[in-house]
């Protein structure tokens, strides 16, 4: 029992620890309302929920000289690197633009998860260079194309990003990817089942 309540306060609760990244710079959209949902349904199961949207973040997300040369991490990063480090199971909320990750989202990996936090400097894929080893990711991917056509005729480059060179190769273990599309000819019928898929997932 110590183990799942560890870096968690009374007030939040006892639950597994939930990570939620909303990966859009976009301040309304259906992203933000999937990761509300997500986040009612898990906390309806007694899981602790912290939320960061990326959009109300404050930090550059060009990583200016690579790894070569040093950038400070803004106070929100900082923030950030602290929440990983509390959460047991991560969840990214985003949508996939032109076939990959928003630049936003991709700005927070660059910054975020750098060599001696995620992975070790020399970064050879290897189980002992993993520093994030022992968080699960889950991924909530809302999406234009067609999912099928996203996997068949594009194979599915965002996701292949998200969960072999990036998270994987930081130790961390997705165990679902869902995705909601196609977005933009979808009816508000669709949308309001989607966001009630998405509670439900919280609360499993």
């Amino acid at each position: 029992m110590a183990e799942s309540i560890s870096g968690a306060t009374p007030l939040e609760g006892y639950g597994k620890r939930i990570l939620m990244i909303i990966g859009t710079p976009k301040s309304i959209s259906l992203g933000h309302a999937l990761g509300e949902a997500y986040a009612q349904g898990a906390r309806s199961q007694g899981h602790v929920v912290r939320v960061l949207k990326l959009d109300e973040m404050e930090f550059d997300p060009v990583l200016r000289g690579g790894y070569e040369s040093a950038q400070t991490l803004e106070h929100d990063l900082l923030v950030a690197q602290r929440e990983v480090h509390w959460a047991q199971h991560l969840v990214f909320v985003y949508p996939v633009w032109w076939g990959g990750l928003p630049s936003l989202l991709g700005g927070f990996f660059d910054r975020v998860f750098m060599p001696g936090f995620a992975f070790k400097a020399h970064g050879r894929h290897h189980p002992s260079n993993e520093l994030l080893k022992g968080r699960t990711a889950e991924l909530l991917v809302t999406m234009d194309t067609p999912s099928r056509y996203f996997r068949w005729v594009f194979k599915a480059p965002a996701h292949r990003q998200m969960v072999r060179t990036i998270l994987e190769f930081c130790g961390i273990k997705t165990t679902r990817l869902t995705e909601f599309s196609p977005v933009r000819t979808s009816s508000e019928e669709q949308r309001q089942q989607w966001i009630r898929q998405a509670e439900a997932l919280g609360k499993r």
